[in-house]
């Protein structure tokens, strides 16, 4: 996995404040393949519920860049308890929870 542990505690603390205590976050993409090199972070988040997707995926990337330095990150947000689809089912399988 091509995070450090600062990054991994920063993204834990940020995604529990947006999303509550029972959030699950899991890498996957590029970064979890230690061989490559670069690369986007791609984020699954499973969580309970959300009022406003959008507005609490600005808040959860407000709250890490206050931890570490801006890049590229991509987030995948899933509600707990549907049917996962396209990237769901990838971060699934291939993610590991940070």
């Amino acid at each position: 996995m091509r995070l450090n542990p600062e990054e991994v505690a920063a993204i834990k603390e940020a995604a529990a404040e947006t999303f509550g205590e029972t959030a699950v976050v899991r890498l996957f993409g590029s970064r979890v393949d230690d061989a490559l090199r670069g690369g986007d972070i791609d984020l699954h988040i499973e969580v309970d519920a959300v009022a406003d997707e959008w507005r609490d995926r600005g808040k959860f990337e407000d709250r890490l860049f206050r931890r570490i330095d801006p890049q590229k990150v991509d987030v995948v947000l899933t509600i707990r308890g549907g049917t996962p689809r396209g990237f769901e089912r990838i971060a699934y399988r291939d993610g590991i929870v940070l």
